[in-house]
């Protein structure tokens, strides 16, 4: 059977992440690859009681359609939540989603048509470009160090170009791990205000600080109704959950609500109503701090492994949160040509060319810390300095350009 398929579909873009996932979870090899969190820190005995809660006192409940916002008690623990973080969230404006990717593809649909300029950071997180790039958006990019986004680039750009939204994870951000600094927040959200530019604020990581004073979000500083912001379980509870949430302008939840009802109806019963239950009973704030302490010590663990295995010339970001380390390679090596090498000493990463959205750059990979545990974190940069030190020499440069590589991206 010949079948036609949409312009969109021969357009869609795998996920390299999705991709090389295939070759890096196989358990002989050290892979820090995936964004996953801690499975050993996931609270499974809690999420078992409260799902049997919920079947002992509101099984048929659960198990039957809801309302498309969500569930009213997982919305309204959100609200006194992030009202306790300064964010002026009503339940009425709060849209339970499937994980915080579905809330990324609602605020696509509704904020962007074919041709609308979107900017990104350069680099950006890779779901979150091709959710954009589905729906034939104007990538502009913007680049970003250390502190976060340039502002003060992005309103020249902005206004060149003719932004319409902005997107963007604020804190130790995926790929980079960076955070966007205090000064900068302010400074965007007027920029944002005075030329019409809504934001979309990711903030899947923003509760997984381990060093450093908390930042407000964007949203609790957002006094003009330009702030979208996402948040997701998946990173503090499980991602198995698919518990992610919208909250911003009334206006804007809405059409992302009227979006939602096309895609699922709504985001699963049960699993809202087991997370409700947990929450209301669960120490959230004991859960958050061990996952703190134990991804503060994965990052350290990282970071010092770099220090002592990596040849002169490379560089990467030093995360005060979240999940991820960037790394710059060594003049004139490539991340993809590096990765069957990586393969054959059994450590994976992720190559960088994919999270950049227009002029891809071949040089950086992705590094997860908080998928492994300190003594593999310390072998597998060891591994991954050999890798690099054996590709500094002509002869293996030589030899890679003239052979196929045996895994391919």
């Amino acid at each position: 059977m010949n079948l036609t398929f949409s312009q969109r579909a021969l357009n869609a873009r795998p996920s390299v992440v999705r991709e090389i996932l295939k070759v890096a979870e196989r358990p002989d090899i050290l892979s820090f690859a995936g964004g996953l969190p801690a499975p050993d820190l996931f609270p499974v005995a809690a999420l078992a009681a409260a799902h049997a809660e919920v079947f002992a006192t509101e099984g048929a409940a659960a198990l039957q359609y809801s309302t498309t916002e969500g569930i009213l008690p997982l919305r309204a623990w959100l609200v006194d939540r992030l009202r306790a973080h300064g964010i002026a969230a009503d339940v009425e404006a709060t849209l339970i989603t499937t994980g915080s990717q579905q809330g990324i593809e609602l605020a696509a649909r509704v904020l962007v048509d074919p041709g609308t300029a979107v900017a990104v950071e350069d680099p950006s997180y890779l779901a979150a470009l091709q959710v954009f790039h589905g729906y034939q958006a104007r990538f502009v990019t913007v680049p970003s160090d250390d502190d976060g986004l340039d502002v003060d680039a992005f309103e020249e750009i902005a206004v060149r170009e003719g932004v319409k939204v902005l997107y963007l994870v604020p804190c130790f951000q995926n790929p980079k791990g960076t955070t966007l600094v205090l000064s900068r927040r302010m400074k965007l959200l007027d920029i944002a205000a005075r030329h019409g530019i809504a934001i979309i604020e990711d903030d899947p990581y923003g509760e997984l600080r381990f060093r450093g004073d908390h930042l407000p979000s964007l949203a609790a500083l957002d006094s003009e109704d330009v702030v979208v912001r996402l948040g997701s379980f998946s990173k503090t509870l499980a991602p198995g959950l698919r518990i992610g949430f919208a909250t911003g302008p009334k206006e804007l939840i809405r059409a992302m609500t009227v979006a939602k009802q096309s895609c699922d109806l709504h985001t699963g019963t049960l699993a809202q109503r087991a997370t409700a239950r947990l929450l209301a009973t669960f120490d959230y704030e004991g859960h958050l701090a061990q996952l703190r302490q134990v991804y503060g010590a994965r990052c350290d663990t990282m970071l010092a492994g770099l220090a002592k295995h990596m040849p002169a010339g490379t560089r990467w970001t030093h995360p005060d949160g979240g999940m991820f380390v960037w790394l710059q390679l060594p003049d004139g090596l490539s991340a993809e040509e590096l990765f069957a090498e990586a393969i054959n000493e059994k450590v994976a990463f992720v190559p960088g060319s994919g999270f950049f959205a227009n002029e891809k750059r071949y040089e950086f990979m992705r590094l997860n810390f908080s998928n492994c545990k300190p003594d593999d974190i310390e072998e597998g940069m060891s591994r991954l300095g050999r890798v690099i030190c054996r590709a500094q020499s002509p002869s293996w440069r030589q030899s890679v350009h003239a052979m196929p590589a045996s895994v391919s991206l």
